[in-house]
């Protein structure tokens, strides 16, 4: 019956159903646990709503800067779909499972008009055992490194969203953004001369999964392997810290999907990533 209501927003009495939910499909729902098991499911401590229809048993959603579906039916897709759509869109993307990540947008692109690209084969990789390629020269940056790895945060963005990151506000949010991760100890690089040659980040970390994103190597130094031993370095330092290294890749990307491989990493799902303007 109450399914029949469609989507609502969830609250404190909902939260160890929300953490079950997460802690079932771990390394899937990375992003969304790193948020809800530091913060609750307060809209105003993890920057965003969990929607569900019917209870998070049964479906869930988070609605933020990203619209992430969790778990449901197509129907329940429908019913996020309309809260989604109800109101101004407030998501820049749409990413999760493609099971569900595709028929929700499909669903969606009704209201919001066409996407600016729909990445509709993502390999979502995971790492279960130490892995075999490590480069020594990787490590932590430093707060007073910000200005020389910056550039390399910028190149990276436009080279896999394809908008520079510093549009609309000069770079001060995409700074702050960078300077976080930077002081949270999850930003990677190997410096040569002075300058990033590998760059990567932790972008989500829960208490059981670290997320990898940001993968990038200077044009000057790409096919030496620096992609896949710089890579081995960040997950060694994610299995480190008692957690399971995972990424995920576009199914194009046939050299990143190589030196993902010969580091250890398998496929475990595979993701759908929706870019709107």
């Amino acid at each position: 019956m109450l399914k029949l209501l469609g989507a609502r927003q969830l609250g404190g009495r909902d939260i160890r159903d929300v953490l079950a939910v997460l802690a079932a499909d771990p390394v899937a729902s990375c992003m969304v646990a790193a948020r809800v098991e530091e913060s609750g499911v307060d809209p105003r401590t993890i920057f965003g709503e969990l929607w569900s229809r019917g209870g998070p048993l049964e479906s869930l959603c988070f609605s933020g800067a990203n619209l992430v579906p969790l778990r449901g039916s197509r129907s329940d897709m429908r019913a996020f779909a309309e809260r989604a759509a109800r109101g101004a869109r407030l998501c820049s993307s749409l990413v999760g499972r493609a099971e569900l990540t595709l028929p929700l947008w499909e669903m969606l692109e009704l209201d919001w008009g066409p996407a600016r690209e729909v990445r509709s084969d993502q390999p979502l990789l995971a790492l279960a055992e130490r892995p075999t390629d490590v480069d020594p020269e990787v490590r932590r940056v430093r707060a007073d490194e910000i200005d020389v790895y910056l550039p390399a945060a910028v190149a990276m963005f436009v080279e896999e969203v394809g908008v520079d990151p510093r549009m609309h506000d000069g770079g001060r949010a995409y700074r702050r953004r960078v300077a976080n991760l930077i002081a949270a100890g999850r930003a990677f690089a190997r410096f040569e001369d002075g300058d990033v040659v590998f760059k990567a980040e932790v972008g989500s970390q829960s208490s059981r999964v670290g997320q990898i994103q940001g993968v990038w190597v200077a044009p000057h130094r790409r096919g030496h392997g620096l992609g896949s031993a710089g890579t081995g370095a960040v997950a060694q330092s994610i299995i480190d810290d008692g957690r399971i290294p995972s990424l995920y890749v576009n199914s194009f990307n046939t050299p990143a999907r190589a030196a993902y491989a010969r580091i250890g990493f398998e496929q475990v799902a595979t993701f759908a990533t929706v870019l709107l303007d």
